[in-house]
């Protein structure tokens, strides 16, 4: 017989359990549940036929078993039943829960699901097969959120708001312009980095016709998609099914599919299914005992314990495995610790390691875990293989996140040149950079370009079309801050690392100027397809950049020291950056390259150096084949790039 008696100190006493068969093991002769639950007194499993109401058919006592956790066995086929468990601790029965490994659920995921995961598969998902990669710096990130991709009427798109969303092929705006999936096979990116689609607790999937919206980064169940982007919440394979067609999909028209995951805290405090399933071990506390908070969600996790470092590695692998998902981006990744970043980094090696990982350097607020044991971003070269956001880049680029007023680099503002410029580099230490004059960072922080993810703008805060008209001087007029939108992503996608998109910068989305959008209507977060029509030349221009990414491997090195070697800065005046790539960089064909970044708002002529140039980009066009061949003085006109290669005859 077990021992429940134990009296743990801490929670470094609490026995870890290491097997993988924790929540549900089904077969159709039987039924196995494990709860991890050391601290309880008892834990009882409740077996439903209704997934959202009604009372149980039956309750059963579980058994103290190995490691602290408890166990049952029904030896019957359950399947189509739902399930959760509830736990007494300190002689108090705590609410109900599906536990923390659910892997299926009934609407609102309050109770979990029996079924039979083989029955959930699309046809010939076997098969699926991702596109190739080769490097990490190959990659070209695009952030959707499904809803406001898809949901505006100019979308074309039939499932609006849902997974399936992403399967529909020939979709056309009103004017004709390709939307959806064929869009953005014409733009060119690489990978689909989805906004939260695991189970989250803001909407209410029985009342999905009252279209309420939230970005998703309130986790419920980590395990398992979210039902209001299905077609069904109440029958639990719907979801999964749609979600793998929805993978299948993105694989079979060349785009690798990214997971945002937000282990750093819950929806809820103690009515969360961690709580609920071990009182207080997987979050971090005050000195005092109140919840700490570095996620701003008012509690934060504690990833450095056995068991929650073992949850977050477990989770990635599974949704690895059972969804062939790409890659994670780590919200917030900065609560987490060190360590554990690294396990996630070894358990997707062991399974596939092109998987890319990367995330948020910082926190929304201070943590009770040592900033020397967190992956924040000055910690960056300890992370083995795993990427941060340079809010140095952005930053410098579009103006400070915390002062909407205050513009930078693009709209003509001086005294970012070296934050442009860490990030141009991939942020690898370089000579020519004064690192003292780096808005947030005083040295280079990463091992490679890899390590990267260079952007102007995401989800939170102003989009770069909001942030860019607020930002300029009175007189601006739009083709200026068409201007400003374009050297921007200038020199995202010209930069060493990994560049990201935010769906829609394409076509000059806003979101009526409004920093947050988690919970605004549709009428400000959706896309307006007509835009593509309206703003035709830069979406034109933002593709010409990516095939010019694309083109030219010099624009994607691997290795620290392959920056230093074939990247040189050009002395240049303030607002103005200009740099040389030795064409010998990356097996790029020998072909020299520069690239003039002009940021005042006046012109500014250039002295090439020795040679024949052909430009390829010059005032806001671009030309694979060549605009003209140049020598001798070139004149950069005002807030615009140039790029021309040397020729070789």
């Amino acid at each position: 017989m077990i021992d429940t008696t134990t009296v743990y100190n801490s929670f470094d006493d609490y026995p870890v359990y290491n097997g993988d068969d924790l929540g549900l093991t089904y077969s159709p002769k039987s039924s196995k549940f494990r709860l991890w639950s050391p601290a309880a007194d008892s834990v009882k499993l409740n077996i439903y036929s209704n997934g959202v109401n009604g009372e149980p058919d039956a309750t059963y006592v579980m058994l103290p078993d190995k490691n602290g956790t408890w166990i049952y066995k029904a030896d019957k086929d359950l399947k189509g039943k739902f399930y959760t468990f509830q736990v007494k601790e300190n002689g108090k029965w705590l609410a109900e829960t599906p536990g923390i490994w659910a892997k299926a659920a009934g609407a609102n995921g309050n109770r979990a699901a029996i079924i039979d995961f083989s029955e959930t598969n699309p046809e010939n998902w076997e098969n699926d097969k991702k596109p190739k990669l080769a490097n990490f710096t190959d990659i070209i990130i695009y952030e959707i959120h499904l809803r406001d991709f898809s949901i505006s009427p100019t979308s074309g798109i039939i499932n609006k708001g849902k997974f399936l969303s992403l399967t529909e092929q020939g979709t056309i705006s009103p004017e004709g312009e390709k939307t959806g999936i064929d869009h953005l096979k014409e733009l060119g990116i690489t990978h689909i980095h989805l906004l939260p689609v695991f189970d989250f607790a803001s909407i209410d999937e029985t009342k999905l016709d009252e279209n309420s919206y939230n970005w998703g980064y309130d986790p419920q169940n980590y395990n398992l998609p979210e039902g209001g982007y299905s077609t069904n919440p109440y029958e639990p394979k719907t979801r999964i099914r749609e979600f793998k067609e929805m993978v299948k999909s993105l694989h079979s028209n060349g785009f690798r599919v990214v997971m945002d995951v937000v282990f750093n805290h819950t929806f809820f405090n103690e009515k969360s299914n961690l709580y609920l399933t071990a009182q207080k071990y997987f979050y971090r506390y005050n000195a005092d005992g109140s919840w700490s908070n570095a996620s701003g969600c008012f509690n934060e996790t504690a990833s450095e314990r056995q068991m929650m470092r073992k949850y977050i590695v477990d989770s990635v692998k599974y949704w690895a495995t059972e969804y062939h998902i790409d890659g994670f981006r780590f919200d917030l990744m900065g609560i987490h610790d060190i360590e554990t970043m690294n396990a996630v980094r070894v358990a997707l090696d062991e399974t596939d390691s092109s998987i890319f990982v990367y995330g948020e350097g910082w926190t929304a607020n201070s943590s009770p875990l040592a900033e020397d044991l967190r992956a924040v971003k000055r910690n960056t070269k300890q992370l083995n293989n795993i990427a941060v956001f340079c809010d140095d880049l952005r930053d410098a680029l579009r103006g400070n996140w915390y002062n909407s007023k205050t513009g930078g680099f693009v709209s003509g503002v001086e005294g970012h040149e070296e934050s442009v410029k860490l990030g141009i580099t991939g942020a690898v230490q370089h000579p020519q950079i004064d690192y003292s004059k780096v808005k947030y960072s005083n040295q280079a922080y990463t091992n490679s370009p890899a390590q990267l993810i260079n952007y102007v703008s995401c989800h939170d805060d102003l989009c770069l079309m909001d942030k860019i008209k607020e930002t300029a001087p009175p007189d601006t007029s739009i083709d200026d801050l068409l201007r400003f939108n374009k050297l921007a992503q200038t020199v995202v996608l010209t930069s060493q690392g990994i560049p990201f998109i935010y769906a829609g910068e394409e076509i000059c989305r806003d979101k009526k100027g409004i920093h947050n959008t988690f919970k605004s209507p549709d009428e400000i977060n959706r896309i307006d397809w007509s835009n593509k029509t309206k703003y035709k030349d830069v979406f034109n221009y933002y593709k010409g950049l990516i095939t010019l990414r694309k083109s030219y491997s010099s624009f994607r090195m691997n290795s620290a020291n392959d920056v230093r070697k074939n990247l040189k800065f050009i002395t240049t005046e303030n607002n103005f950056i200009a740099y040389f790539i030795d064409g010998r960089a990356n097996s790029n064909s020998w072909e020299d390259i520069i690239v003039i970044l002009n940021g005042n708002r006046y012109s500014v002529d250039f002295k090439l150096l020795e040679g024949r140039w052909k430009l390829l980009c010059h005032d806001g066009k671009i030309n694979m084949n060549g605009i003209t061949n140049m020598q001798g003085i070139l004149r950069i006109e005002a807030s615009s790039a140039s790029i021309l290669v040397r020729t070789l005859n």
